[in-house]
């Protein structure tokens, strides 16, 4: 990501404008900064798990959102753009350009942004009251990280191979790790093609 706005804004101006802009950007305290497209392999497994909550979730108050709904970080002064994310507030039901109180959070892990969202992203997110579940995927590396808030409020890892079952339990959820990457291409049949003349 590269900030792409100067001067800096407050969070009321920064809706206001991103309204208007024809890309998403993310808001970190003042600073704006552009969001970049994501690969095959990032897409379609932000889809299998958004599909997987969805489903999993149908009839109950909880709502999932992938990739274009924003979430407000008070404590962080920021907006971001989540993979996917649970909601299960009727607060949030109430807002249209944001939501405030996930209980789940996705981010699917690319080179660029990894250190960021294990690191700066993570540690902005644990500010947030009501998530009970950080979760972390890298398409290249077939695996799920969960990151589950215990009753101390310590978070704490639970890592799932390729053959597991991730217990998202935040929401009640078993998902196999086969299905998180359905359909995802070994990173070696999906880098050597070259651009469409």
């Amino acid at each position: 990501m590269t900030a792409v706005v100067k001067p800096r804004f407050d969070a009321e101006a920064f809706l206001a404008w991103e309204a208007a802009q024809p890309l998403k950007h993310e808001f970190v305290a003042g600073e704006v900064f552009a969001m970049a497209g994501a690969s095959d392999a990032h897409v379609t497994v932000a889809g299998n798990v958004y599909s997987a909550l969805r489903a999993h979730l149908r009839g109950t108050p909880c709502r999932t959102y992938i990739a274009d709904m924003k979430l407000r970080v008070q404590t962080a002064d920021a907006f971001f753009y989540p993979d996917v994310f649970v909601t299960c507030s009727a607060a949030d039901a109430a807002r249209p350009q944001f939501k405030a109180e996930p209980v789940l959070v996705v981010e699917v892990l690319s080179p660029s942004t990894a250190a960021y969202d294990r690191g700066a992203k993570f540690a902005a997110y644990r500010g947030v009251a009501s998530l009970q579940e950080y979760v972390l995927i890298d398409p290249e590396h077939p695996g799920v990280e969960v990151f589950r808030r215990d009753a101390a409020g310590h978070w704490v890892l639970f890592p799932y191979g390729v053959d597991d079952v991730a217990a998202f339990t935040s929401v009640g959820l078993q998902l196999p790790v086969a299905a998180v990457f359905e359909d995802v291409l070994p990173p070696s049949a999906a880098a050597g093609e070259a651009l469409p003349a």
